[in-house]
């Protein structure tokens, strides 16, 4: 019953969701894997990453009786929602704002992340019953950009995806974000020579400065 309240719950409490984009299933599962070694507690593999839902399907084979949030990224329609689901997820991303998706993660308890940018899309996702906002692209603004959106939008609950790092992530959370989506700082961190260690490593040092800043 209070499944999804305690998904929610986990975001919030790390505030940060990782974004798993690799070009190889496999690769994709040992990032992840190494993430969750580093205390993180939810992750989105986006649909561009091959095999994404054998990746889901194994990670909630591992880690289905654990407290850590499995999604989905790039979900445009129910469609795509509803094979998430069958996969095992537990979350649903998406880069846009598409109501259906939102109604299909709600239907099922399934955390809703929708992407919205302007003020009436993040109203618009909020009023269809988006769980959080996806500020998309982030990277393109910078932290004054949720300061300035959340004067009138004040119960935005925005999450900030692309160009997260640990240079800025504090001025993301002082300008009023609810969690943040970190994708390369970490999910790259082994490109160098291979060692899933340093994903890890990244994690812990990723979520240490969020506790710091919160």
């Amino acid at each position: 019953m209070w499944t999804k309240f305690e998904r929610l719950k986990s975001i919030y409490e790390t505030g940060m969701m990782v974004i798993v984009r690799t070009d190889d299933g496999e690769e994709a599962l040992k990032v992840a894997e190494a993430a969750i070694a580093g205390g993180v507690k939810a992750l989105e593999v986006p649909y561009a990453v091959p095999d994404v839902l054998d990746v889901i399907k194994e990670l909630k084979k591992r880690h289905g009786d654990d407290d850590i949030v499995i999604g989905v990224g790039t979900v445009l329609d129910a469609e795509h929602a509803a094979a998430a689901l069958r996969a095992g997820a537990n979350m649903l991303v998406s880069s846009c704002f598409d109501p259906d998706m939102i109604k299909m993660g709600n239907r099922y308890q399934a955390v809703t992340v929708a992407g919205a940018m302007s003020p009436t899309e993040i109203a618009e996702a909020m009023a269809a019953g988006t769980d959080l906002v996806k500020l998309f692209p982030a990277d393109y603004y910078d932290a004054k950009y949720v300061k300035t959106v959340r004067a009138p939008l004040s119960t935005a609950p925005i999450v900030p995806f692309g160009g997260v790092t640990v240079d800025n992530v504090g001025d993301w959370f002082k300008a009023g974000a609810a969690a943040v989506g970190v994708g390369s700082y970490i999910t790259k961190a082994h490109k160098a020579d291979g060692n899933y260690k340093k994903v890890t490593a990244a994690a812990e040092k990723m979520l240490e400065i969020i506790r710091k800043c919160r």
